[in-house]
């Protein structure tokens, strides 16, 4: 395995420019980064203004992307009745956030051939189409089609952003740039649903996709005016290099098998019956997945050496697992308040206010009063970790018909901090697992696997959410001696708001079925949280220097890295996932 990755490192040798110049260390490297990240704006000719139509613009296109997520959870119900489906509503989120997932890991890859700034231009077009084709759906698969078209264009917006950011901002306020942008969606999730509620009787849902169509291209001209050509991710030596073959090592094979585990793991779990076959498919896949990543693939996708560390594998594991309850509680307290409780769409979004509002506290606070050094945060994560089922607990009593609102919207603020504040100690202590020149694929990877969750969140969850509800429909009409209810079943499964227009028995078991399938939900979510915190465990607390083992080390920082490996400087990291090559590497510290 060595010998394979060192063979690679040095054909890559060829192909890539050194970030670091002959003779320097990583150290010298970094502090040279320092002396250019003041001036890196000015240096492409960016004033203070076009500056600030680009963040604008950012900013714009993420709370975009965001918005089109939530507001589904408030006009889903109209959306299944007008298209009559129901019971493949589960669909509406999943096509989205699965398309999104799928692509991402390769639009880093992209931007390296293209420039950011043609790729996210030309993303911001994919996902304006993706609008406009969602709202002029005509039936449920032009719907999926819109959807997945959406979600192809969100994913190198997503990624590219994130890379503009890093590449603009000063080294010092790197941090802060990163920290304002996640803050756009975050604000995108909670005003999503509620001004999709608010508008969704006046305008149709029609128009709440193809409204954005005209934003989004407004704000992708404004970034392809603004931001210079010279502004690119080739670094001179890789200029020379041909179009076709820069092609050539965009991994489309990963990509597919990638793309194709997903998509059938989440088809067969996400039925409102679980389907075998998609399942038994998914699985074939994922391991000639990681077999082409590891041995064939130039520049995998998915840089499966680096999940050769214990850390950085566990860390990502368990993060997926947290978000993934953490998107149950995202779209299913609006169903919740909808179905349970007889909230219109225009307010059943305002339920979202406290638990994104609790998300942001938490990552501010841990951060601003305890995530002041660097150094291992083992205890304090698995705390966090083992705070997060408690509150999943809580929320669990908290859904019922007559629970008290104050003590739902506790619940859900303590919900939210966990999380914000488990990611945060999260990727410090994983910081401090790894080595300080693989931080930045480190936290490429978490962000990818973030972007996972929320594809299985949605998809999975909303398995469970349809099959529990179904069985207690059934179950409770039979008791009731109220057969024939199957077409009201098949309704109720899609389309929450549906609960406020019965009356007597029909009303009162769908009322019950509602919250027996999201305390099904929140209850597979305590057991996988649980297991993550078992998972997060497996971390462990020492450091890559008290470690000394090379078999916990990424091939890059082997001793081979003597014999030229290295060569390749931290560059060859980043394209490891998909990144360009021309980003500046932060250096070791959290702070960074």
């Amino acid at each position: 395995m060595t010998q394979h990755h060192g063979a690679r490192a040095s054909a890559h040798s060829t192909e890539r420019s050194r970030l670091l110049p002959d003779g320097s260390d990583a150290s010298s490297g970094t502090l040279a980064e320092e002396d250019q990240g003041a001036s890196r704006s000015s240096s492409h000719g960016i004033t203070p203004i076009r500056a600030s139509l680009i963040v604008v613009a950012l900013g714009l296109l993420i709370f975009l992307q965001a918005t089109n997520i939530s507001m589904l959870t408030t006009t889903q119900s109209t959306i299944a009745a007008d298209l009559d489906a129901f019971e493949k509503a589960s669909w509406f989120t999943s096509a989205y956030l699965v398309s999104m997932s799928s692509v991402a890991p390769i639009t880093g890859r992209l931007s390296h051939i293209f420039s950011p700034r043609n790729v996210i231009f030309v993303s911001t077009i994919i996902f304006c189409i993706g609008c406009i084709l969602t709202a002029f759906a005509p039936n449920f698969t032009g719907f999926m089609v819109g959807r997945s078209v959406s979600g192809i264009g969100a994913a190198g917006v997503f990624t590219v952003s994130t890379i503009l950011v890093l590449q603009l901002a000063p080294t010092k306020q790197r941090g802060l740039s990163v920290g304002l942008l996640n803050s756009g969606f975050t604000v995108g999730v909670s005003v999503g649903a509620i001004v999709a509620g608010a508008l969704l009787e006046r305008t149709g849902w029609r128009a709440l996709f193809w409204m954005q169509a005209p934003l989004g291209f407004v704000a992708a001209l404004c970034l392809l005016i603004n931001i210079p050509e010279t502004l690119s991710s080739d670094k001179p030596k890789t200029n020379h290099t041909s179009m076709i073959s820069k092609l050539a090592h965009v991994d489309y094979v990963g990509a597919a098998l990638l793309t194709g585990s997903i998509v059938f793991l989440l088809v067969g779990l996400s039925a409102p019956k679980i389907v075998v076959l998609p399942v038994v498919i998914s699985l074939i896949l994922l391991p000639i997945f990681i077999l082409n990543e590891s041995y064939v693939a130039i520049d995998p996708i998915v840089p499966v050496t680096v999940l050769k560390s214990r850390g950085t594998l566990f860390t990502c594991l368990a993060t997926v697992g947290l978000m993934m309850a953490r998107w149950a509680v995202l779209f299913y307290s609006p169903v919740y308040v909808l179905s349970v409780r007889g909230w219109t769409p225009a307010t059943a979004g305002t339920i979202l206010i406290p638990t994104n509002a609790g998300f942001a506290a938490g990552g501010i606070l841990s951060g601003w009063i305890h995530i002041r050094r660097d150094g291992s945060f083992y205890f304090a994560t698995l705390v966090i970790f083992t705070l997060f089922p408690i509150s999943l607990v809580a929320l669990m009593f908290a859904i019922t018909a007559n629970s008290s609102i104050v003590f739902l919207v506790i619940t859900l603020i303590v919900n939210g901090l966990c999380v914000g504040a488990s990611l945060v100690y999260s990727l410090a202590h994983v910081l401090h697992l790894t080595l300080p020149e693989t931080h930045f694929i480190v936290t490429a990877l978490l962000g990818t696997f973030r972007g996972f969750a929320g594809s299985f969140g949605s998809a999975i969850g909303g398995g469970i959410f349809a099959r529990s509800l179904d069985a207690s429909l059934r179950d409770n009409f039979k008791e009731r001696g109220l057969d024939g209810r199957a077409e009201l079943i098949r309704r109720l499964i899609g389309s929450p708001a549906l609960v406020s227009s019965l009356y007597g028995q029909e009303r009162e078991v769908a009322i019950q079925g509602y919250v027996d399938a999201i305390r099904a939900l929140f209850l597979a979510g305590i057991v996988l949280g649980i297991a993550m915190i078992c998972v997060q465990a497996a971390t462990g607390w020492k450091g890559p220097s008290a470690q000394g083992n090379e078999e916990d080390r990424p091939f890059w920082t082997s001793e081979s890295s003597a014999d030229g490996v290295f060569e390749e400087g931290v560059e060859g990291v980043v394209q490891e996932a998909g990144h360009p090559g021309g980003l500046t590497v932060p250096g070791g510290g959290f702070d960074r």
